[in-house]
């Protein structure tokens, strides 16, 4: 039998060509959402060689950011699927370490994030669910200070991207990943949007504590539909280019959060339970 033969690999100037097509450039500050699977083929180097191939083209003057959640540093007595038995609950709470930024891993957030996130020069901020990864000359500005109540809202590093008019790229997801829109839930009005609160452990001088913050009931369960109405809106400003098979989306962050804004305000009326 002959041996197989390796496909083309997906390099990391193929992937630099394919975000300069996009529109990336020196200088840019920039939210990526990603997925590694989307490029269909072997990346030699792995998720570093992406991260390498988006800090390429932004250049050392840019600022990358990445989503870095870990929603695993919850309480027990929240968990649904599965439900945690009540008899573990103070057993759970007891043993569950702290969030550290350095040391705390993602949840669900892919491996290029968890490459960018243990990469040199990278910076995590405090929150302990909803934390941002951010290098480059911006990354302590967006990172500072990230409120622990309305943890995705304006004093957190959505907010400072906004400020900032960075541009949100989409790497072979879809905009269900795309977590600038819950910035919009923060500004937006719509029925069955209301206050809750999580708890979550953290480090206050050393020393373990379990705190308890405020937020609103946000869900992404309709923002692929608020993205693909985006991109059908005939004003709207994106850029879109397929690397390799992986499709890739470029927009203006302020001009998704102010449609989508307008979008939840519209379209969404959200169950109690959500």
């Amino acid at each position: 039998m002959a041996d197989a033969i390796i496909e083309r690999p997906v390099t990391r100037s193929e992937i630099a060509e394919g975000l300069t097509k996009l529109g990336l450039r020196p200088g840019m500050t920039i939210l990526v959402h990603s997925s590694m699977k989307s490029f269909g083929g072997w990346v030699p180097g792995g998720p570093p060689a992406v991260v390498l191939a988006l800090q390429d083209v932004i250049g050392p003057e840019g600022t990358l950011v990445m989503p870095a959640q870990s929603m695993d540093l919850t309480d027990p007595s929240t968990w649904m699927n599965p439900p945690a038995d009540a008899k573990w609950w103070d057993l759970i709470r007891d043993e569950m370490p702290a969030y550290e930024p350095d040391f705390t891993e993602t949840a669900g957030m892919g491996v290029i994030v968890d490459a960018f996130r243990q990469s040199k020069n990278t910076r995590r901020s405090r929150h302990p669910h909803v934390s941002f990864a951010a290098s480059g000359p911006m990354a302590s500005y967006i990172l500072e200070d990230h409120c622990y109540d309305y943890s995705l809202g304006e004093q957190s590093p959505l907010g400072r991207l906004y400020e900032l008019d960075a541009h949100v790229v989409l790497l072979g997801c879809g905009h269900e990943r795309n977590t600038s829109f819950h910035l919009a839930e923060y500004r937006a009005r719509y029925e069955g949007k209301e206050e809750v609160q999580h708890r979550a452990p953290v480090l206050s001088n050393g020393v373990k504590q379990w705190i308890t913050y405020r937020d609103y009931n946000i869900s992404s369960d309709d923002f692929q539909k608020l993205g693909l109405d985006y991109e059908q809106s005939a004003v709207s400003p994106y850029h879109k280019v397929q690397i390799r098979w992986a499709p890739c989306f470029m927009a203006p962050q302020r001009a998704l959060v102010d449609f989508a804004e307008t979008w939840l305000s519209t379209n969404r009326k959200m169950d109690k339970e959500t």
